[in-house]
């Protein structure tokens, strides 16, 4: 017990914080249930070229950007709810206008993020964790892989990535190249889909006893962890075991509700929401209540 208790103290520790959660006017109040943004920003920071190689991230690329976002709301009682955002989403962006929603991240990091995705959705976001590309295959690996069923063959030299459909074990790099990849029959929607899929597979396998009994796999998953990610001042590694744990149970996967795609000077190619199924989906949600089927798609 000593151990585990020192373990503990020493992983929350440990953590990198950030200010991501900042209060101003007009901040959408709390509600029921608990709401986390997970963001996998393609950040290469303490990558050594070998590693940017062998990652296929294409080396430095300046100002961060993210690859990843899901918003997650864990309900009182019920199914987890998990959604992807997409990042070209065109959404208005605090004090600069509109443009897609990966922009907020560029131009104001976690915390510009965080308030645009509030105030567009309406809902508080409760806790928030990043994790940049070299991370995410250290997480993997100290799992000694992932176990992820592809749907289809994917070949595609920018993400590293060339793997056949059918069940499989896939390494931290090429789990990095499977949610990354746009080369797929519908690109970026596959994209988000594959990125639901993925973290699902994740967090099954890291909060399954395979994994917490067995020292050789919790303590390099730990080590990646906490190395790894950026979470909010307020957050502790007990919630991030309670996210995983939720995430074990009954979870419903989607995306937010898209009407199409459109040019916009300026942005280039921009993803627009169905906005009368888009309020309804977030009040939804804000109220702790389950999505119907009308309102789901991309599961």
């Amino acid at each position: 017990m000593v151990l585990l208790l020192g373990g503990l103290i020493w992983a929350d520790t440990s953590l990198n914080r950030v200010p991501a959660l900042a209060n101003y006017d007009g901040r959408p109040a709390a509600t029921p249930g608990t709401t986390w943004l997970l963001v996998g920003s393609d950040s290469r920071t303490g990558l050594t070229p070998e590693q940017e190689a062998q990652l296929a991230t294409g080396g430095d690329i300046g100002t961060g950007r993210t690859d990843t976002i899901l918003l997650i709301h864990v309900p009182s009682s019920g199914p987890t709810t998990m959604v992807s955002l997409p990042r070209d989403w065109y959404v208005p962006i605090p004090g600069y206008g509109s443009d897609k929603l990966n922009a907020s991240f560029s131009l104001g990091g976690a915390p510009l993020l965080t308030r645009t995705v509030e105030e567009v959705t309406g809902l508080r976001i409760d806790h928030y964790a990043e994790v940049g590309f070299g991370g995410f295959a250290d997480m993997v690996d100290g799992l000694g892989g992932v176990d992820l069923c592809v749907p289809y063959d994917i070949d595609d030299p920018l993400a590293g990535l060339t793997v056949s459909a059918g069940c499989q074990e896939l390494t931290g790099a090429q789990a990095l190249g499977f949610v990354r990849t746009r080369a797929t029959p519908l690109g970026d929607l596959d994209r988000m889909n594959n990125q639901r899929l993925f973290l699902s597979s994740l967090l099954s396998k890291a909060t399954s006893p395979t994994t917490f009994l067995n020292p050789f796999r919790l303590v390099p998953l730990t080590r990646a962890l906490v190395s790894s990610l950026q979470v909010d001042e307020g957050d502790h590694i007990w919630n991030l075991a309670s996210l995983g744990w939720a995430l074990r149970g009954e979870t419903v996967t989607t995306t937010i509700p898209i009407a199409g795609f459109e040019d916009v000077d300026g942005s280039g190619n921009v993803v627009l929401t169905d906005r009368e199924r888009a309020s309804r989906f977030f009040d939804l949600i804000a109220q702790d209540q389950p999505l119907p089927p009308d309102l789901l798609s991309g599961g």
